[in-house]
């Protein structure tokens, strides 16, 4: 894909993502380059920049975290630039995640997508009408992650989520929930009722321990997982946690489809947008209507099924 502007760009720069380390690689890197970089001061920056650049320059790259990530994505949503302006990532938080699905693996990889210019028209999940790019999560694994703190991320990376979801699985109230899982199947409608401990629907993301984490983000279609309420000794280990989603029953529903439904009649739940919490009774999620332009790695793999 060309764009038919020159290329200008702004750097949106979080300067508490992960260790910290990374804001005067960033600044050099972006000078160098004749990008302008933007640092954030408070939550909420990232996104207001990017509503406010997106319309101006042809090239808006976050660099931080999937928090980070997901407040640019909402900001170009929000300037109705998605037709004009590309996502650029330098992964610069603690897990990473996103970078890491799309073959950007560190801050020095995304140089090298940037340089290269590689751009590819990527899936855009919508949830009630916020957009995310890698996953939407509720549960106990929402819960962890909106418990972790920033001391935690820093010191213990990726291993902080983790320990807070083994910590809280013994006193999680899991949530009774519908969920109206679409696409066009005969028996369309409710796929999955009861007391829910995790729900993970990826975009980019695939929660499998099988197969690559990333998922096809450019089929028009989420990756959705419900698991009900299990045992707490059943999901220790990466072993049992294999076991687990690679198994079928009536406890887990898998399939994949571009709309899901979610409901909850007594109470609101917490859903973690790309790190980003939405906590509501009635969670729509569909894959946009239009797709978010995005600078991608040499490893990334339009179809990672294709094998």
């Amino acid at each position: 894909m060309t764009s038919s502007r020159s290329t200008r760009g702004v750097v949106v720069v979080n300067p508490v993502s992960g260790s910290g380390d990374h804001v005067d690689t960033v600044v050099e890197w972006a000078a160098d380059r004749g990008l302008e970089p933007r640092p954030t001061e408070r939550s909420g920056d990232a996104r207001r920049i990017a509503r406010e650049v997106a319309p101006d320059v042809d090239l808006v790259i976050a660099a931080g975290g999937d928090g980070t990530v997901n407040e640019v994505a909402n900001g170009i949503v929000e300037a109705t630039a998605l037709d004009s302006t590309t996502l650029g990532v330098l992964p610069a938080g603690t897990g990473n995640n996103f970078a890491t699905n799309i073959g950007v693996g560190s801050v020095e990889a995304a140089f090298d997508a940037i340089d290269r210019d590689r751009r590819r028209m990527l899936d855009l999940g919508l949830a009630n009408d916020r957009a995310f790019v890698n996953s939407c999560v509720g549960g106990i694994t929402a819960e962890a992650s909106a418990a972790t703190s920033p001391d935690e991320k820093a010191s213990l990376g990726v291993l902080a989520y983790v320990r807070n979801t083994f910590e809280q699985l013994a006193s999680y109230d899991a949530p009774p929930l519908s969920v109206d899982i679409g696409g066009g199947s005969a028996d369309d409608g409710i796929d999955w009722q009861g007391e829910a401990l995790f729900v993970f629907v990826g975009n980019a993301r695939r929660f499998s321990g099988t197969r690559t984490a990333q998922a096809n983000v450019e089929d028009g279609r989420f990756e959705v997982i419900v698991i009900g309420r299990e045992p707490p000794s059943s999901l220790v280990g990466d072993a049992a946690l294999e076991r687990l989603f690679g198994r079928d029953d009536d406890a887990i529903v898998r399939r994949r489809t571009p709309s899901v439904r979610i409901a909850c009649e007594d109470r609101s739940v917490g859903y973690s947008l790309d790190g980003e919490m939405l906590e509501t009774e009635r969670l729509e999620l569909d894959v946009g209507p239009t797709s978010l332009s995005t600078i991608v790695g040499d490893p990334y793999d339009p179809d990672p099924d294709d094998t």
